[in-house]
């Protein structure tokens, strides 16, 4: 009689990974604060012009551009812990001066900017470490419920906290709102700190050999070969990275749009609840995304839902003016949240089951560079062509726009996955780019 193989425990019996889940729900149901206070400072208090609004979008995510290749490869060469948890406390403390400045009467956008690149750049350093070290601590085969649970808290926070956050700024004024996400990051830190499973030591293949080390420029070269030569990682980043540039255009004018009395005129607390709502299909996409790849397969599910994702802003692009713009805004967030939940999920769990540990933040770091760094671009292209064209227009440029990413995983093999492909060791050569797997349709 054979015996079976023990049940693999659940992550929510798992105290460590109880603590990193715990950690990133605080965080990001603080960030919301920050997402919806920073964007009205600038706004309503401030009375900075479209094109200063965007450029905070473009300041945020210039570190991106700056930084996120060399955070790759320094991040494969630590531990990644210590990173995380240096990189919650310097965000917490950026993002305390903005209130300070307030309460001395000395708050000035360029002080926005210059806070939105600190925290930009620590956010390099932390999401990399974050998404490079979450496979160290559960097994490879736990990645995609790790990955649905950390998203299911984002959608939750997206859900929450942007109500929340409308109630605090309406209460407490924008930037003393902004302490609420400070404090967050302190807890977060707190939390990961307190993760007792000894992260593996960072071994390389130098050491291993007796001989030195790469150089950084050397294994930054890696990591963007591993990537750039691997079919289904290619159009992944393709497609990722020209959506979050087409959403950049709208969205760096978005709050511009909806606040502004000339458009539609929302109030925050409206806007809050507007993203309370309409993030509830964010929440429904983390729960659902893992048996959506099991419905309709991996490669297809990662496609529709890239093109599914475009029609948030055109819901926006056809809001009437006033309250009655609220439906609208609702329903773009809730296909907006779905998709990108469903997206995510899948398309992040498939990249770590197919990269070595040892490449994990290179390749991490490789995507978020190739993806995040066009969302600078996009909020000045946006910027400039609200001051060109209009505000509305651009809108109706972006929404268009929108629906072109889903043509390169389509086009590539990523449309043919049908299974999560088993997990790759460190015994796999680095730069080897594996075969996307597949099994056959079913009926």
């Amino acid at each position: 009689m054979t015996s079976q193989a023990p049940a693999r425990r659940s992550l929510t019996r798992q105290p460590d990974f109880i603590k990193l889940w715990t950690a990133e729900t605080v965080s990001v149901f603080g960030s919301q604060v920050s997402a919806l206070a920073i964007p009205v400072v600038a706004v309503l208090i401030l009375n900075a012009p479209p094109f200063q609004v965007a450029l905070l979008g473009t300041i945020e995510f210039l570190p991106f551009i700056l930084f996120t290749l060399p955070a790759g490869a320094w991040v494969d060469r630590l531990r990644r812990r210590p990173i995380m948890i240096a990189g919650d406390i310097g965000r917490a403390v950026a993002l305390s001066t903005i209130p300070i400045a307030f309460a001395l009467n000395a708050l000035t956008i360029w002080q926005l900017y210059v806070v939105g690149f600190i925290v930009g750049t620590l956010t390099v350093f932390f999401d990399v470490s974050n998404q490079s070290y979450l496979p160290s601590i559960i097994e490879r085969d736990e990645l995609v419920e790790g990955n649905s649970k950390l998203q299911i808290s984002q959608s939750a926070a997206q859900i929450a906290g942007p109500g929340i956050a409308g109630v605090l700024i309406d209460l407490l004024k924008a930037p003393i709102a902004i302490l609420v996400d400070a404090a967050s990051f302190i807890a977060s830190a707190a939390f990961v700190f307190l993760i007792r499973r000894p992260e593996p030591t960072v071994e390389h293949p130098a050491d291993a050999a007796g001989e030195r080390r790469p150089s950084i420029f050397t294994e930054v070269r890696e990591g963007l070969g591993f990537v750039l030569r691997n079919t289904s990682l290619r159009a992944i980043a393709g497609g990722t990275g020209t959506s979050n540039l087409f959403g950049s255009i709208g969205f760096a004018i978005y709050p511009v749009y909806v606040l502004g009395a000339s458009y539609l005129g929302l109030t925050p607390g409206q806007l809050g609840l507007v993203f309370a709502i309409g993030n509830v299909g964010s929440l429904v996409g983390a729960v659902f995304a893992n048996r959506f790849a099991r419905w309709f397969g991996l490669g297809p599910t990662i496609v529709g839902s890239l093109f599914i994702g475009a029609f948030m802003l055109v819901f926006v692009a056809i809001a009437p003016a006033g309250s009655a713009a609220i439906p609208f805004l609702i329903v773009g967030g809730v296909f907006g949240g779905l998709a990108q939940m469903v997206y995510n999920i899948n398309q992040v769990s498939y990249r770590q089951a197919i990269c070595p540990p040892r490449m994990q933040g290179r390749m991490n770091a490789t995507i978020r560079f190739l993806v995040w760094g066009t969302m600078p671009i996009g909020s000045i292209i946006g910027g400039v062509l609200a001051t060109v064209i209009g505000v509305h227009e651009t809108i109706w440029i972006a929404a268009i726009l929108g629906f072109v990413p889903a043509i390169f995983p389509f086009l590539s093999p990523v449309r043919t996955l049908r299974e999560m492909p088993t997990p790759v060791d460190d015994e796999a050569p680095a730069t080897a780019a594996p075969a996307p797997a597949s099994s056959s349709p079913t009926g």
